[in-house]
């Protein structure tokens, strides 16, 4: 985990949990800009067939009939808005009710790196009922997939990269690992250079309202999803009069340096491995692991990392398990409750000395096909990141907090210590310590957090609502599994959200859901 991988898992948990299967053609187009550098409409945005995804973007099958693609053009530069220009690929199934339609729903499904051209179609029948009366719309954001990808090292430089030990214990180990992340982004600034510079959020911020045009749409309306929060955010704050009606699902802390992020993290995945841990045991001698309590569970996981650091096992051909990668695939299951069978079978094959299925998770995680391709989402997640944080960390401040670090995760906590190096030598400097999500005007934001949510802890939620300010915010909570919660199919998450994106119904503030898949879902409700 040389990387801030575990921060990478937003898109790439969503882009394997579902299968999404196409990307677009570049069908052409071009946008008028005025001095300002603001779009001038949507005539020349050409919508055709789709093609099968590029590599970048994941691969897969080109979408069905529904599916129609373009391009949009817009400058790489912002402050030079008549200068260079780059083209966003898009995405869309057009509104099946076409008397009543609303308008446009655009998605961002986070990352950031994660293609919105791949996983829109494949998510796209968790969204059927907002289709009725919305074109559903995504994109690959600058850096990302077709969207002037960010690349680095390549596929089998890669496969090294995410096997090497990424919790050094020596001064040898730490050199190695230091040598490893400069290599890397040595790569990244001699294949992608040009755009570094110009692939962070507030940028990507503006050409969400560059598509907002282009479609044609008064206002824009947003479904953001993890890293996707953050991009709607600073989206209200930049363009607070253009919002419409917009959701915020799994929601990024925008209060927290990336210090306080990755330890955020440590502690919601540790919250959601022992989650794990308790269903097993709670399954008596149904749970194939070893272990009467969730704590003699995890203590057996810390176990079976120590012996991968000492001794990797068989994964893949001719590919090892290692404790990097091993770690990988046990976050990667934890991005949803529908995968913990797939961790408990792949723990338990690991501790009989197979370790295939925790790296084809990890490898899932990483954006890695069958034929041993990667997507760009690794790149472009560092890219963006470093490209939005200031924070530039030393070996010394580093080593200094892994302590604490360890003490919110034994599991993870070393491996997001030690990412917190990933952008301190990066050859761009970054635009802010947290971002401005203030948005005073903007239409009321739907803002909803799981308290299972291992990722984007629940607490990001309420910093959210408080960021954006008076009237905007309205904090819906879900007490549930996963990373997000719409998409965890709960009938009371998706009746106030439908009614809010269909009927204009904002939910009462602080409503909270509960999941109880042993009885029908209830309707939202306020707390008493």
């Amino acid at each position: 985990m040389p990387t801030n991988t575990l921060r990478i898992a937003a898109a790439a948990a969503a882009a394997a949990a579902l299968l999404a299967t196409s990307a677009c053609s570049d069908g052409g187009s071009s946008t008028k800009r005025g001095k300002d550098g603001a779009a001038q409409g949507p005539k020349d945005v050409k919508w055709g067939d789709c093609e099968a995804p590029t590599a970048a973007e994941g691969g897969g099958q080109v979408p069905g009939k529904d599916w129609q693609c373009a391009t949009l053009e817009v400058p790489l530069d912002y402050a030079e808005p008549e200068g260079e220009t780059i083209e966003l690929a898009l995405i869309r199934a057009q509104a099946r009710d076409k008397k009543n339609r609303l308008g446009s729903l655009v998605f961002n499904f986070g990352g950031p790196g994660g293609s919105g051209i791949t996983t829109l179609p494949g998510a796209a029948s968790e969204y059927a009922a907002l289709r009725d009366r919305y074109d559903l719309v995504s994109f690959d954001p600058r850096g990302v997939g077709r969207s002037a990808p960010v690349t680095c090292e390549d596929d089998k430089q890669l496969d090294a990269y995410y096997a090497a030990d990424s919790t050094p214990a020596t001064p040898e180990e730490e050199k190695v690992f230091l040598g490893n992340i400069e290599a890397y982004q040595k790569a990244c600034e001699e294949k992608s250079g040009k755009v570094l510079p110009h692939v962070g959020t507030e940028n990507a911020a503006r050409d969400l309202d560059r598509i907002r045009q282009a479609l044609g749409d008064e206002k824009l309306n947003y479904f953001g999803i993890s890293y996707g929060t953050e991009l709607g955010g600073v989206y209200a704050h930049l363009f607070p009069k253009n919002v419409g009606r917009a959701v915020f699902d799994a929601v990024v802390d925008p209060t927290k340096t990336s210090e306080q992020g990755a330890l955020g993290q440590a502690k919601g995945f540790q919250l959601a491995l022992g989650n794990f841990a308790q269903d097993c045991v709670n399954r008596g001698d149904a749970c194939r692991l070893q272990g009467s309590t969730a704590k003699e569970i995890e203590a057996n996981i810390i176990k079976l990392q120590k012996e991968l650091a000492a001794k990797p096992i068989a994964g893949i051909g001719d590919r090892k398990l290692t404790e990097t990668a091993a770690t990988n695939g046990i976050a990667q299951s934890l991005y949803s409750q529908e995968l913990w069978p797939l961790l408990e079978q792949g723990l338990d094959e690991a501790e009989g000395g197979q370790g295939q299925l925790l790296l084809a998770l990890s490898d899932s995680l990483n954006g890695r096909d069958q034929q041993g391709r990667y997507s760009n989402i690794g790149a472009a997640n560092t890219a963006i990141n470093c490209a939005d944080s200031k924070d530039r960390y030393t070996l010394a401040q580093t080593k200094a907090k892994l302590p604490e670090f360890r003490a919110a995760s034994p599991v993870f906590g070393d491996f997001l210590g030690w990412a917190m190096m990933s952008c301190t030598d990066w050859p761009v400097p970054g635009a802010w310590n947290t971002p401005d999500v203030s948005a005073p005007g903007s239409a009321p934001i739907v803002v909803i957090g799981n308290t299972g949510d291992p990722a984007t802890p629940y607490e990001g939620a309420r910093k959210m609502v408080e960021r954006l300010g008076p009237g905007v915010g309205v904090e819906l909570t879900y007490k549930g599994e996963g990373h997000g919660a719409y998409n965890s199919g709960d009938k009371c998450v998706q009746q106030a959200v439908n009614s809010y994106l269909l009927d204009g119904k904002v939910p009462p503030a602080n409503t909270v859901c509960t999941a109880s898949p042993a009885t029908p879902p209830a309707s939202p409700t306020s707390p008493a």
